[in-house]
């Protein structure tokens, strides 16, 4: 259980509500990253970085229901399966209730039911997922009636990326920022989870220890006409070798088993194999269903993961369901 608490927002000011509903069911997507560009840290703070998004179909469920009144404006979180384990009460879901409740002066609390796809410290955007359906689940339930764009805004706020999952399908991130990016046709990928999360603060401090390497692009600068290229022509072939993370060195140097599970997807018929952002979990671009199965195959049978998971890209955004 939480206490609703500040979280820094937008100049959002409180309106006139309308919400009448008693429970509202949310689902948001997980992410792949297709490009991260990120110049490591100066002695100044941290590092900027470009990173393109796209959703991929590993969907994560947030029902938001009303309290009694006389629960005092806190936030309570149930797992959605027996075997999920406790949620973490100062989580995304949580700190996303506080952060629209203080920027429209809610005073009154909320039971949220999450059910994940996303692994958590994967890399996979769990906690963005989990803080995009929340705040829309909240906005509907409260009759808050925050436009999309006042949602976006209060995400950026929750973390660098944690607005994407709000739009879904692909778009690049400077920092906070958040543009659309034109793509076509259907991207299937194969994506390989460890046991074991990873911290993302420990593979960006191994990032700037390294000294930014791999960080050969200026990052704000426009994206690689190769890339853009593939995602407007549908073209997985074309975009395989436009793929790039600059964090895969730190992160493989702290994950040595992860360098096996790329080689093994490329040797089963990935496309192209690769860390996403902070890790440690690899996407497998394939060529269609049966490659996928191939893939998949190969990678469960390596011992070195968790679990091996298989989505279509890219997907909308959070939306209302049932």
């Amino acid at each position: 259980m939480s206490h609703l608490r500040a979280v820094p927002s937008p100049d959002v000011h409180p309106r006139p509500r309308s919400g009448s509903a008693t429970s509202v069911r949310v689902e948001a997507p997980g992410r792949v990253t297709l490009f991260h560009s990120r110049a490591a840290a100066g002695p100044e703070g941290e590092g900027s970085a470009t990173t393109v998004y796209q959703a991929v179909r590993l969907i994560t469920t947030v029902t938001a229901r009303r309290q009694s009144r006389d629960a005092h404006g806190t936030v309570t979180l149930t797992p959605g399966e027996p075997g999920d384990g406790p949620l973490d009460p100062q989580g995304p879901a949580a700190r996303a209730a506080s952060a629209l409740a203080e920027a429209v002066g809610v005073t009154e609390g909320v039971d949220l039911l999450l059910r994940r796809r996303v692994p958590a410290h994967s890399g996979l955007g769990a906690g963005a997922a989990e803080a995009a359906a929340t705040l829309v689940a909240c906005n509907h339930l409260w009759g808050t009636g925050l436009t999309q764009a006042e949602l976006r805004a209060l995400a950026a706020g929750l973390g660098e990326g944690a607005a994407f999952p709000l739009t879904g399908a692909c778009a690049v991130g400077h920092g906070q920022e958040l543009s659309p990016v034109m793509t076509r046709g259907t991207y299937q990928w194969v994506l390989a989870v460890p046991t074991r999360g990873l911290d993302p603060a420990e593979a960006l401090a191994r990032h700037d220890a390294l000294g930014g390497v791999g960080s050969r692009q200026v990052p704000g600068a426009e994206l690689p006409d190769s890339l853009t290229a593939a995602l407007r022509a549908g073209d997985p072939s074309a975009l395989a070798p436009a793929l790039r993370n600059d964090l895969e060195e730190a992160v493989v140097s702290l994950r040595p088993e992860l360098a096996e599970v790329i080689a093994t997807a490329q040797r089963a018929g990935a496309l192209r194999a690769l860390v996403v952002g902070t890790g440690p979990a690899v996407a497998a671009l394939v060529t269609d269903t049966v490659c996928a199965a191939r893939v998949t195959r190969a990678l469960s049978a390596s011992g070195l993961l968790g679990v091996v998971l298989r989505a279509d890209a890219p997907v909308a955004g959070a939306r209302v369901v049932g």
